[in-house]
């Protein structure tokens, strides 16, 4: 069971993919947004990957509050969720991503990746974060 994790964000969406026995994530991709209003292209990408890796699962990271609440990126977030339930046709869990962009800042300093490479893989790292969580998590089992 292939399954895709995804870390939406405003300008770019970081893309992992898991094993086909769905034990580990691996960084895929990042897509970039020339338009942030504009999420189909996004989602045509998402399609693409979902066809060639014949994904069946798609794990998106929801950014809740600290408090536990949803906030506005968490409802733009689940908003997409609808849209690529309704275009692809695979389900989509949420997986709480809390801190996981400041997991995957840490990882990279820690590995002595350079500021400015960092900001160009944060997202895709992120999204391995948020995948293997929940392929850890015994979800899929």
């Amino acid at each position: 069971m292939r399954i895709l994790g995804l870390d939406y964000g405003t300008n770019t969406t970081g893309v992992a993919l898991s094993d086909p026995l769905g034990l580990t994530a691996q960084g895929l991709e990042i897509i970039r947004r020339v338009d942030p209003l504009n999420i189909k292209p996004t989602v045509n990408r998402i399609a693409e990957i979902c066809d060639q890796y014949k994904v069946d699962k798609i794990v998106l990271g929801l950014p809740k509050n600290m408090n536990d609440t949803i906030g506005e990126r968490a409802q733009v977030t689940l908003k997409f969720k609808t849209k690529l339930e309704n275009k692809l046709k695979i389900p989509v869990d949420m997986w709480d991503e809390r801190l996981t962009t400041v997991a995957a800042e840490h990882m990279l300093i820690d590995a002595n990746v350079s500021r400015a490479k960092r900001k160009q893989v944060i997202d895709k790292v992120a999204a391995v974060i948020i995948l293997q969580n929940y392929l850890d998590s015994n979800c899929v089992r």
